[in-house]
């Protein structure tokens, strides 16, 4: 048993805009985030969702229902929001500049990071989200085992509630996505930072998923 699962980037925030830290934190799309979101769904008109879920952050909720109102293959008209597809919990980093953030991560390292794909890549996506926990004073910031465990509730909640071949759209978070291919065995793909609006398409079954598209803001979907 298999679902296709469409995995979509919300549209540009504010935060994003202005580089800054969102997490559980939220902020409004930009006018180029609600283009993001209707970009999006004119590229996935022609998919019959049967399901449409995104995370129960603002922006993640809005660019989905961007992306629906677009459709024209009898798909959902709203999503269902799922806690468990919200972004990392970046604690008290939240808000603040990316790259002041990144200073202040840097003091535990002997290995300065240039930017956020760079610690990735060093560290891991466990290891990077280990260490938000760690270095957060308020011990605010969500670990990797407490990330990865609810992703996975929101996965079996979705194999529950689906068919076999079922194509289900989840709109969610860049962090989100990273982590969620870098747990199907794409470490090389976490290192890339997820573009607004790209779609990432995984064919989800109980024991794995199989990245069949990553971060893809250009093509028309069904892609060949």
């Amino acid at each position: 048993m298999a679902i296709q699962l469409y995995l979509v980037r919300h549209g540009q925030t504010y935060f994003n805009l202005t580089r800054r830290l969102q997490g559980h934190s939220d902020a409004p799309l930009t006018a180029a985030g609600i283009e993001h979101g209707h970009d999006a769904g004119r590229r996935l008109a022609n998919i019959r969702f049967n399901g449409a879920y995104s995370s129960d952050l603002t922006r993640a909720i809005h660019t989905a229902k961007y992306i629906l109102s677009e459709n024209k293959a009898g798909s959902p008209t709203w999503p269902q929001q799922l806690q468990d597809f919200r972004e990392e919990n970046f604690g008290s980093f939240e808000g603040i500049d990316s790259q002041v953030a990144l200073t202040q991560l840097n003091a535990f390292t002997d290995d300065p990071y240039v930017d956020y794909s760079d610690m990735i890549q060093k560290r891991g996506m466990a290891g990077s989200m280990d260490l938000f926990a760690k270095a957060d004073p308020y011990q605010l910031a969500e670990n990797y085992e407490a990330f990865i465990g609810r992703i996975k509730r929101g996965f079996d909640y979705l194999l529950k509630e689906h068919q076999d071949g079922d194509q289900v759209l989840v709109v969610a978070h860049g962090t989100a996505i990273r982590a969620i291919v870098d747990y199907f065995g794409h470490p090389e793909m976490a290192g890339q930072s997820i573009t607004n609006g790209a779609v990432t398409k995984i064919q989800l079954t109980k024991e794995d998923g199989r990245v069949d598209i990553f971060n893809d803001n250009e093509h028309v979907f069904p892609k060949a």
